[in-house]
């Protein structure tokens, strides 16, 4: 295999390093498709393209397994035009056009909508999401499209879980693969395993042409952001510190929690579990 299998990877850096970092972003990438069962042969996948760094990473990932005949899947990439002033509308066309990747274009004025039933003194990512998701999942429709796939991290999977944790008092976080409310849709978050570190280095060493969120990032004092900053300090004090509790996410024990719909407290009797069984003396 050559390193420029697509164009999506034409310029693609000669380093080391580079190539590590490549090849440990598809093994993550290939890990969580298989494990979570994301793949039905034959399906035609919706590729949400924000123009961020994260949704680049995701879409060169799913490419390149493609590419190698390791996801048989048809890709559409999606980018949702939602008029935020400044926009810089002609730049995922014509990137999508010279990568030759299969893609739709929507304007939906959300931006407007967002301004103007949110006062100044909200943030603007709730409202703003649930538009976009909807607007979303009829293009899936629209297209024949069996998943939405987003660009999600494990970062944001940390962040989330303890967005729940401390504003909304549950244990929840963002499942790599769920059906929607209507039951007709999957939506798939492929880089569950990879972090934001990892998103950055590949989009910024690969030079895509990335747009950023104006409207969030336009607001000051959101909880995700001083959720980041916090696991930022932990990471810095203890390094890998976001390895441990991603590991704990995905080893979950429902009989050491307390929530009785999780695990059947009132039937547990003391017959019902086996004593552990002793070491043999050597």
């Amino acid at each position: 295999m050559t390193d420029d299998i697509h164009p999506l990877f034409h310029g693609a850096p000669s380093s080391t390093g580079f190539k590590k970092l490549r090849k440990r972003i598809i093994r993550q990438v290939r890990e969580a498709v298989e494990q979570y069962g994301m793949v039905e042969r034959g399906a035609r996948w919706m590729v949400c393209l924000s123009g961020g760094k994260d949704s680049y990473t995701l879409l060169a990932a799913l490419i390149e397994l493609q590419w190698r005949g390791l996801l048989p899947v048809e890709l559409l990439a999606v980018n949702l035009d939602q008029g935020q002033p400044g926009f810089p509308a002609t730049v995922l066309p014509a990137f999508l056009e010279r990568m030759g990747v299969a893609h739709r274009i929507e304007f939906q004025d959300t931006y407007s909508i967002v301004m103007d039933k949110v006062p100044d003194t909200r943030t603007y990512c709730s409202l703003c999401s649930r538009l976009r998701r909807g607007n979303l999942y009829r293009i899936a429709r629209e297209e024949g499209c069996s998943a939405v796939v987003l660009g999600h991290h494990r970062d944001d999977a940390l962040e989330t879980f303890f967005m729940n944790l401390f504003h909304g008092g549950k244990l929840a976080s963002m499942p790599p693969k769920l059906v929607n409310d209507e039951g007709d849709l999957y939506v798939l978050r492929p880089l569950a395993h990879v972090a934001e570190a990892d998103c950055e280095k590949f989009a910024a060493a690969m030079n895509y042409p990335i747009i950023p969120c104006d409207l969030c990032g336009s607001q000051d004092g959101l909880q995700r952001q001083q959720i980041k900053r916090m696991l930022d300090e932990w990471e810095a004090r203890s390094p890998g510190r976001r390895n441990v509790i991603f590991k704990a996410l995905t080893n979950g024990n429902p009989s050491h929690l307390l929530d009785p719909k999780m695990f059947d407290f009132a039937s547990l009797q003391r017959n019902s579990v086996k004593p552990a069984k002793k070491a043999k003396n050597p």
